[in-house]
């Protein structure tokens, strides 16, 4: 036919098949959208291709995103238990690949071939690039075709019978989960107080600086009948009623300070407006609210700070970032110069400008040109480790100036999945020429070697984990699906306990896992 001969009538034809296929579940499982990658290789196997050019744009969008999107937590991975967890997911990345060495050296299986099959048993995309990258063959994508099934469904099987078979409680492990949790991160309630401290009587709240000394914020003050935003200015007399927030060792230094607890509550004041506002002014991104002082400006004050789906306190030095949700109170004269100065434009959360994004492509293939010399042995990160890097410091940064690197999270998914389609697709259609006669050859060794790869490395890292880190199961399921980059994995989990634990530290090591992964592919290649 020759639709079949059309380039873009072929691209999106599998895209819609892998789609459909993609959405099928059996018994919960599904291959989402990495079935694109097998409707592609039947097209190819009956000679159906599709140009490279679309490939390596698909290739360079989707590594792209993840890198941005991943910046922050991969440099802030190694706060609190990241370095543990970072050190779980090098283990199995670690010995995945050792036993990948091991395949084609002892075994004699295509090298080529060999590093496909570590990225298709480590159900890692991104690791397929970087095969089909570094090593310019096909075999690669058949070995990871060959992989992937069983890294899928393997992943899924090991985190659902792991509790059973370490016999760990689910409901015990959240509630230590929990525990755990509440001393990372405490709670921000509020509480009123009557002022009734001699010390304090007579001064203004600025004298006081009582942000600084309790790391509380007072948000609403009740002077006689009279409700006052808090301002510089306001004096405190004895019997006043002040509504403070914070957590509760910073209300207990509250009480020290200015009186104590009571259960008189002060009413709304109708002059007085508390609203949530966007953070989406560009001047005011990457500054600490040290540095705003909004408190001074516009007698205004922020009571907390949401950020992805965390309430934190607003100290002087926290910085803001764009999309950051602050609640805020003031009188309804001065909020509408804070909504302004903030931004507050739901619809710049959606808008994406690509200025940065294709500056931040064209300097992360120039830094993948770059060759680093040792004696006899030349390592380059190539196009996709050039542009990962550059992704992973560009999302950390977040802003330069005018330019803002970072997206919003619907943007970023939307040009992640139009470039892993692509990829998929190109590379899927490439390899299909000679997919038959591999299984054919290497078919059922092939897909034991896969087993060993995905399976191994789990067992040992969660062994190390138990026995040395004596970690959490949830944060240690977490880890295993983020480690191998499993998405299906970490919603099997999630469909098991009602914490989000394994989501957390999926996101620490995925990023880890990734680059390590990459790394370790470019090894391997050079060996």
């Amino acid at each position: 036919m020759d639709l079949f001969s059309n380039s873009y009538f072929v691209l999106f034809l599998i895209i819609v098949i892998g789609f459909v296929l993609g959405r099928i579940k059996i018994k919960g499982i599904s291959l989402d959208v990495s079935a694109v990658i097998f409707v592609a290789l039947v097209f190819g196997h009956y000679g159906v291709t599709i140009p490279k050019d679309f490939q390596y744009l698909g290739l360079v969008l989707f590594i792209f995103t993840i890198g941005i999107q991943a910046g922050p937590s991969f440099f802030e991975s190694f706060r609190m238990h990241g370095k543990e967890l970072g050190l779980l997911a090098g283990i199995l990345i670690i010995s995945a690949s050792l036993i990948t060495f091991a395949i084609y050296y002892f075994f004699g299986i295509d090298k080529n071939l060999a590093i496909g099959l570590l990225a298709g048993s480590l159900t890692s995309t991104p690791g397929l690039a970087a095969a089909i990258d570094a090593t310019g063959s096909p075999l690669s994508s058949i070995g990871y075709g060959i992989g992937y099934p069983f890294g899928v469904i393997g992943v899924i099987l090991f985190v659902s019978f792991l509790p059973k078979i370490l016999r760990v409680n689910i409901l015990e492990e959240e509630q230590r989960y929990k525990d755990e949790l509440q001393e990372g991160f405490p709670e921000i309630v509020r509480q009123y107080f009557v002022v009734d401290n001699e010390k304090v009587l007579g001064k203004s709240l600025a004298e006081l600086n009582v942000r600084f000394m309790t790391k509380a914020v007072i948000s609403r003050i009740m002077q006689g009948d009279v409700v006052l935003a808090p301002s510089p200015e306001i004096v405190f007399q004895k019997g006043d009623i002040i509504r403070a927030v914070g957590t509760k060792d910073s209300l207990e230094r509250i009480q020290l300070l200015m009186g104590s607890p009571t259960d008189i509550e002060i009413p709304q004041n109708t002059n007085i407006e508390v609203r949530s506002v966007l953070v989406t002014n560009k001047n005011v991104v990457n500054k600490t609210l040290g540095q705003l002082n909004i408190f001074m400006a516009f007698n205004a004050t922020i009571t907390r700070i949401r950020r992805s789906g965390i309430n934190l306190l607003p100290k002087p030095s926290a910085k803001l970032q764009f999309g950051d949700k602050l609640m805020i109170a003031c009188d309804k004269e001065h909020m509408k110069l804070v909504t302004r100065f903030f931004g507050d434009d739901d619809k710049k959360l959606s808008n994406t400008d690509f200025l940065p994004i294709a500056t931040g492509i064209i300097l992360g293939i120039l830094v993948g040109k770059l060759s680093i010399s040792m004696g006899n042995f030349s390592f380059s990160l190539g196009l996709t480790g050039g542009i990962l890097l550059v992704a992973l410091v560009l999302g950390r940064t977040g802003k330069t100036g005018p330019i803002m690197w970072t997206m919003t999270g619907a943007a970023n998914q939307l040009l992640r999945q139009f470039g892993l389609l692509f990829f998929l697709a190109a590379v899927g259609t490439s390899a299909g020429s000679s997919l038959v006669a591999t299984f054919q050859e290497y078919g059922v060794e092939l897909f034991m070697y896969g087993i060993v790869i995905t399976l191994v490395p789990m067992i040992l890292t969660t062994i190390v984990a138990r026995t040395f880190f004596k970690m959490n199961l949830l944060t240690l399921l977490g880890t295993l699906t983020g480690s191998m980059t499993s998405t299906p994995g970490l919603a099997t989990v999630d469909n098991m306990v009602d914490t989000d634990a394994p989501a957390v530290a999926y996101a620490t090591v995925y990023p880890i896992a990734m680059v390590l992964l990459i790394i370790v592919i470019q090894i391997l290649t050079m060996l």
